[in-house]
């Protein structure tokens, strides 16, 4: 039976590197396929959205738990919620107003 050797820093950045791009892939990937059904198909993905919203949560919490959160951190998160709900607000009053006329 093989042992295990000892990993140096750099294939532990590298491999944190791959871990990254593969998530912001997921991530990504599942919002475009989100927005297809409900642009195209006029589907609900609900699921799959909160595949991501607990992605991101996970996350969240594991660098609040371990206290890595910067104050720059928490004002990008922070201006982020405020645009989505813009967004999200635009979009309902479009959407309402666009079914009633």
């Amino acid at each position: 039976m093989d042992r295990l050797v000892p990993r140096d820093e750099r294939e532990a950045s590298i491999d944190h590197a791959a871990d990254r791009l593969s998530y912001l892939v997921l991530s990504f990937g599942l919002l475009a396929i989100v927005a297809y059904r409900s642009l195209v198909d006029r589907q609900a993905s609900w699921d799959l959205l909160g595949l991501v919203l607990l992605g991101g949560l996970v996350g969240t919490a594991y660098r609040v738990r371990r206290r890595v959160v910067s104050r720059r951190w928490q004002l990008v998160a922070l201006g982020t919620v405020a645009v989505a709900f813009a967004v999200a607000a635009i979009i309902a009053f479009a959407a309402r107003a666009q079914g009633s006329g």
